[in-house]
């Protein structure tokens, strides 16, 4: 192994080197292959994971059981009625009782802090599935699908995020791109900005990488001559009515549309997203959100028309999750 990520926790990749990031995308595109051809093999047999889940999910649960069972090893699934974390025991001490069982514990939740104290008192890698503040294994997920779709080196790719951009999604693809030096592109409302601080440490990785950094309010020059767009959902069921009115006005203009996908001047552009995604009226929240918003007939953050197109690639990028989650598990585990 080019490098030693032996025992290596994945929380957030900003502590990851660009180098070690490559090495993981290189690895999953190398386990994708040998999964396809029939030919994996077995490097992680008797290991067991730990899935501690305080959000729900579809594809990190997925990928990292399918990728588990893959390589030989067993997990354990854990959600907030079946886990006594962060209710009767602490964080701290659910940390060392799993590191005393497990070889490798998953995390999905709320805050960084979280997995952070997991990492820090395991003594076992722990795997950031998700938190509000970042989401790595998506990334490297995005990171294969991007590279796969365009044939181009890192340098080479140009992709803008629309929408929302303080959370987890867009923090992680402004870090990622800046630590790979790509030219990386934020659109959205100044409120909706990553933090000061996060764009401050992203120019400091650019600095280092040559990557190119644009923010900006305007959704058409984010996606001016890029190879993929992506968005992320603007809403989540629970929150405020108040909330969902504002959060809609102000992103209206980002929705990723027909219009938008054309601006991008690139007939090859693609369409990305994390899912799940609002692009109908199929799914509770949808529906509920585009029955109480007219303008919002053809989608909310995405509409039907690029969701289904022959430029969206959120299904590859979807089944891309299960690889680069594996990578991330041989790395550290094998």
């Amino acid at each position: 192994m080019p490098f030693n990520l032996k025992n290596r926790s994945l929380l957030s990749l900003v502590h990851h080197s660009a180098e070690e990031i490559d090495y993981l995308v290189d690895l999953a595109e190398t386990l994708k292959k040998a999964k396809m051809a029939g030919t994996e093999k077995k490097l992680l047999c008797g290991k067991s994971i730990a899935l501690v889940f305080e959000k729900t999910s579809t594809r990190t649960r997925s990928a990292f059981e399918v990728a588990a069972y893959d390589q030989g090893a067993n997990t354990t699934f854990f959600d907030p009625d079946s886990s006594q974390i962060g209710h009767k025991e602490s964080i701290k001490d659910t940390a060392r009782v799993l590191g005393s069982m497990y070889d490798a514990i998953e995390f999905r939740g709320f805050k960084q802090e979280s997995v952070e104290q997991l990492a820090e008192y395991a003594g076992v890698p722990v795997y950031n599935g998700l938190t509000d503040e970042w989401h790595p294994t998506q990334m490297l997920c995005d990171l294969l699908t991007m590279k796969e779709s365009s044939g181009k080196k890192w340098h080479d790719i140009k992709f803008a995020y629309l929408g929302d951009a303080r959370f987890n999604t867009g923090n992680s693809l402004l870090m990622v791109g800046a630590k790979m030096g790509m030219d990386v592109r934020i659109g959205a409302p100044k409120a909706y900005w990553p933090s000061k601080e996060l764009i401050e440490m992203c120019e400091e990785f650019a600095k280092k990488s040559g990557a190119r950094i644009t923010i900006t309010e305007d959704p058409y020059e984010a996606v001016d001559g890029v190879d993929f767009i992506h968005t992320d959902i603007w809403v989540s069921m629970g929150e405020p009515k108040e909330v969902w009115d504002e959060r809609i006005k102000a992103l209206l203009p980002y929705q990723v549309n027909k219009e938008l996908m054309k601006a991008a001047k690139n007939p090859r552009v693609k369409f990305m997203h994390c899912l799940p995604a609002y692009h109908n009226t199929e799914t509770k929240v949808g529906k509920t959100v585009i029955e109480a918003h007219p303008e919002l007939a053809k989608g909310v953050e995405v509409t039907e028309e690029v969701f289904e197109s022959d430029a969206s690639i959120v299904f590859k990028q979807a089944g891309n999750r299960l690889h680069t989650i594996k990578a991330v598990m041989v790395a550290s585990l094998a």
